[in-house]
């Protein structure tokens, strides 16, 4: 939708009706581009450490004695999977509610900003000791290696501001449904619901965590900790955590992408069951990052296995739906043949590459994670790069490019600007460069994982030993890879930035595709949270209690706090 409206003088009321027609309000757009600057600024520094990390794995660069390899490790993997991800998340969920919803309300914009500001607290603590070498406790940061307590003061007040936004999220949806009693919450707003609901759930297992027991174990309040309840807890934050950055990306393949094609979304009510079905299984299942760990019983580990696959079942059906748009809007464009539909696809839209790529990486990178998730499987990868390549398919190519290729709309709708032919063929050219360099990386990091070169170590021949040096012609790659990534985040940061600032001034529109025209009616049972959530509870419950319940009774011995290095 473009809209051209002229106003004269200071009339404030034309300004506010002229948001209301465009989807946009100032107000709310200023929170959503503060959110948006933060994560594409922590993607440039995180991406600068990541390739100081690659070339120095590769034997290629040595670094200087005042930053070592695991300083390097944490602050890369804290930067891109905490900030990034958690940062862009919360600004495209909310200039979508803002969209969907009729404007924030005042208290919630406070809300907001009150959690972008203790994240932004957050995170110079957690930056401080690890700039000086007191937090190389990398991005997992469990016992028994223990950093500066200031370190986790500020992962303290980074989950204090993700609770502020989501409990503001939950505030503006409750009002909507006060205002709009037997409407279905707008498909966006529901999707926002969702991963705001993971959100609190899986941050309240580390936050547990931190301040009960790792804050008073950093501070010498108590001699040792319960390692297995510790890992426990942070697992059952990260397995999660991944999974919310994919239902984040999951939303924009269901909502935008279609619109962006010049199509309908698929099935409303699936749609949402695929919400539902993500939010109820997904805390659980993160044993299965302990599948190899002692001191967890074998009906536990075959418990969480199950519950981890689970999650494949909503992956398929979206796969299911997202092609179906694709070639049903294709045939409607034109498109002949069995597979010749595709050449009716906007290709050379970014908006549209982007995320059809991010797509594509899920197929190989969900395989990746059944083999983890498989116990025989798992022994052969556990603890080698063959894990870190694809945790960079995952979060680096399904969700990454997803995000880049939302931020090609985003930014321009956020700042009234425009999406130009030039830069939209440098985000293409942006897009193909970070792929091919994803690819080359993690296909290097998976086969010289499958050749043993572990993970969480800087370079080492091991006194020369001809295994180790048989891994380095595939480090090479993994360096060449790394570099390209560089090229390509440089560019997209400045894509960012140039559509934010510089782009020409217009009305850019806010996709969301609707319905196919005679769709049933979804069903009202979808909008019931209350139930989703207790379910939810009552899962988490049947995964957790038992286990930590025997970790807390049958405590092994605790460790006390150690640095390595």
């Amino acid at each position: 939708m473009e809209t051209v409206i002229s106003h004269k003088g200071n009339s404030s009321v034309l300004k506010e009706k002229a948001n209301k027609i465009l989807g946009v309000n100032l107000q709310d757009a200023k929170i959503s581009k503060s959110y948006l600057s933060v994560a594409f600024i922590a993607l440039l520094i995180g991406g600068t450490l990541g390739l100081l990390q690659g070339l120095n794995r590769a034997g290629l660069l040595e670094l200087p004695s005042w930053l070592n390899y695991y300083q390097v490790l944490t602050a890369h993997g804290l930067l891109l999977v905490v900030v990034f991800s958690a940062t862009f998340t919360i600004g495209y969920f909310y200039a979508g509610m803002s969209h969907t919803l009729g404007g924030l309300l005042p208290k919630v914009r406070m809300m907001v900003w009150i959690g972008f500001w203790l994240k932004i607290i957050g995170v110079v603590l957690v930056v401080i000791p690890v700039l000086m070498n007191k937090a190389s406790v990398m991005y997992t940061f469990y016992p028994p290696m223990a950093a500066d307590p200031m370190f986790y003061f500020g992962l303290v007040f980074v989950v204090l501001g993700v609770w502020m936004a989501c409990f503001g999220g939950f505030i503006q949806v409750a009002n909507w449904r006060k205002n709009h009693k037997g409407q279905h919450l707008p498909i966006f707003s529901f999707f926002a619901t969702g991963v705001f609901v993971l959100l609190v759930g899986a941050t309240a297992f580390v936050a547990v965590e931190v301040i009960f027991m790792i804050i008073p174990w950093s501070l010498g309040w108590v001699d040792t900790i319960n390692v297995m309840v510790a890992r426990t807890l942070f697992w059952a934050f990260g397995h999660t955590a991944v999974n919310i950055w994919y239902l984040t990306a999951v939303s924009a393949w269901y909502v935008i992408v279609p619109k962006v094609i010049g199509g309908k979304r698929w099935s409303d009510l699936l749609t949402r069951i695929v919400v539902i079905a993500l939010v109820i299984m997904n805390i659980t299942g993160g044993f299965h990052h302990q599948i190899v760990d002692p001191g967890i019983s074998e009906s536990v580990k075959y418990m969480h296995v199950f519950m981890s696959l689970a999650i494949g079942f909503p992956s398929l059906m979206t796969a299911y739906a997202m092609f179906a748009v694709f070639e049903k809007t294709a045939r409607k464009q034109g498109g002949k043949g069995l597979i010749g539909w595709y050449k009716k696809m906007p290709w050379s839209d970014v908006r549209f590459l982007a995320p059809f790529i991010a797509m594509l990486a899920f197929i190989p990178a969900g395989a990746g994670g059944i083999a983890q998730t498989t116990n025989q499987l798992d022994q052969v990868v556990h603890n080698s790069m063959w894990i870190v390549g694809h945790f960079h398919l995952t979060l680096g190519m399904s969700v990454a490019m997803t995000f880049f290729g939302i931020s090609y709309w985003l930014v321009p709708y956020l700042s009234k600007r425009v999406l130009t032919k030039g830069m939209n063929q440098f985000g293409v050219v942006t897009t193909v460069i970070w792929t091919i360099g994803m690819i080359t990386m993690s296909g290097a990091m998976h086969t010289v994982g499958l050749l043993g070169s572990p993970r969480r170590t800087s370079y080492s021949t091991y006194f020369e030993n001809a295994t180790a040096l048989s891994w380095d012609p595939y480090l090479i790659f993994l360096a060449i890879g790394g570099t390209l990534l560089m090229v390509a985040a440089i560019m997209q940061v400045y894509a960012v930035f140039n559509l934010m600032f510089f782009a020409p001034k217009g009305e850019t529109e806010f996709p969301i595709a609707e319905v196919e025209e005679g769709e049933a009616k979804t069903p009202y049972w979808t909008e019931r949270w209350g139930v989703w959530i207790v379910l939810m509870i009552i899962v988490v419950a049947m995964a957790y209690v038992i286990p930590l319940t025997d970790f807390i009774v049958n405590a092994p011995p605790g460790s006390p706090p150690f640095k390595t290095w």
